[in-house]
């Protein structure tokens, strides 16, 4: 079984767009946050959703990983959503809609068979 920790393994594109919503939400909502917080002079409450946005990033970018491994591609493919918007927005959408790979490939097994939801 594969978390959402470990870029290990592959995901529905059900299950990225799920995680992505929520990611791309709570980015949105910490950076409002940190731009508050900055204009405020709260530098504590900056730092804290600073670490927020970074970790969510990470994760973003694990559940990118998995979805390039559900399509068969490499890893390293997810640098390129590391340059701006809008090219890693077209990106991430393309992952969401792109179909993977139907039965097992080197990355794992089929998640449409093995997923809850």
């Amino acid at each position: 079984m594969t978390t959402i920790f470990s870029p290990n393994g592959r995901i529905t594109r059900r299950k990225y767009l799920t995680l992505f919503i929520v990611f791309y939400f709570i980015n949105l909502f910490c950076l409002l946050r940190m731009y508050e917080a900055f204009v405020n002079e709260a530098y504590v409450g900056f730092a804290v959703f600073g670490i927020i946005l970074i970790s969510t990033i990470v994760l973003l970018l694990v559940q990118a990983i998995k979805r390039l491994h559900d399509i068969g591609l490499d890893w390293r493919y997810v640098l390129y959503l590391l340059i701006p918007p809008p090219v890693n927005l077209i990106g991430f959408v393309w992952l969401a809609i792109k179909k993977g790979q139907a039965g097992d490939n080197e990355y794992g097994k089929d998640p449409r068979k093995t997923d809850a939801f």
